[in-house]
């Protein structure tokens, strides 16, 4: 089932979860791990996130390296497969500009056609670790709405071949990035909205946040989104802090502001089950209130704390 069908169908705030593939050499068993205590909240849909290849230079038997690309994290789509065999639940694979082709694109839409999933979440994606700035892979996407116009494309029937006869059409619900507090290369928020407003005047279904921590952000985010004529629905994305380095690596990560009132409660704790306790409380609070705004997904980014991510939601149930 589609996001946006879940989202019609329903007269209350959904639930839903972010989740890791998990790293290269591990199993299957370990996401499970992750996912169990979470399914009793019955969610409805599950993201699952994709991370570009790297570059890594290994050294030979002569003495001089050679270039070799990794993927840490392989496997989404055969995971998104797994996690609706297993669980019954629909999933929301990731799919970024950065490491594939146009080709390379098509064939992981017709894969995931063939799956029967019918979400995609569209993504530029973050720069490769070797680059200063976001460069795509020759003959891929520079920007996630032409990753977007790609997929509608194929909704509408139309692929690479144009010479194809009689072709199928996908029907996948797109979900595109919204950021309340603006993406950190546009130069204002005005720009920023008007790039998002073309994505979804292209074919975008939904919106999902990054994370905040101040709701009156992502209120004052959905205000301006109205006003410029973006409709569709809009699902905070919202995640729990654990540790005290958290304090610098968000805010250089993802270029967000934290409340002073929580980032001052947790540079007092003394350790790092302290810091849980705060930020189990905070995202609790945050939750709440946007529960009683009328969202229509709390969507958690569990990304290593589904404990702590399930506790939050057992208390807002």
């Amino acid at each position: 089932m589609k996001v946006t069908e879940h989202i019609n169908q329903s007269n209350k705030t959904l639930i839903s979860f972010e989740i890791l593939p998990p790293l290269k050499g591990k199993g299957i068993q370990s996401l499970y791990s992750h996912l169990d205590p979470l399914m009793e909240f019955n969610p409805s849909f599950i993201n699952v996130t994709y991370h570009r290849s790297e570059h890594i230079f290994k050294k030979k038997l002569d003495g001089s390296f050679e270039k070799v690309v990794v993927r840490k994290r392989p496997g989404t789509e055969s995971i998104c497969a797994s996690i609706m065999n297993k669980y019954n639940v629909d999933t929301v694979p990731h799919l970024i500009c950065g490491g594939f082709g146009i080709n390379e694109t098509e064939d992981a839409l017709i894969n995931l056609n063939y799956l029967g999933i019918d979400n995609v979440l569209v993504l530029r994606g973050d720069a490769a670790k070797n680059e200063s700035s976001f460069e795509p892979e020759p003959g891929g996407h520079k920007y996630a709405i032409d990753l977007l116009k790609q997929v509608t494309d194929l909704n509408n029937g139309i692929y690479l071949e144009e010479d194809l006869k009689n072709t199928n059409k996908t029907k996948f619900c797109i979900g595109v990035a919204g950021y309340p507090e603006k993406h950190f290369e546009a130069p204002n928020m005005e720009t920023d909205l008007r790039h998002l407003k073309a994505k979804v005047d292209a074919g975008a279904d939904y919106i999902i946040t990054q994370m905040f921590f101040n709701n009156e952000k992502y209120f004052s985010f959905v205000k301006d989104c109205r006003a410029i004529g973006i409709n569709v629905p809009i699902i905070p994305g919202l995640k729990p802090i654990y540790s005290k380095k958290q304090l610098t690596i968000l805010p250089k990560t993802f270029h967000i502001d934290l409340p002073k009132e929580l980032s001052e409660a947790v540079a007092s704790c003394k350790t790092d089950l302290d810091v849980e306790k705060i930020g189990q409380e905070w995202l609790l609070h945050q939750s709440i209130e946007l529960k009683k705004y009328g969202v229509p997904v709390l969507h958690y980014y569990t990304l290593g704390r589904p404990l702590l991510v399930a506790n939050v939601v057992k208390d807002l149930l």
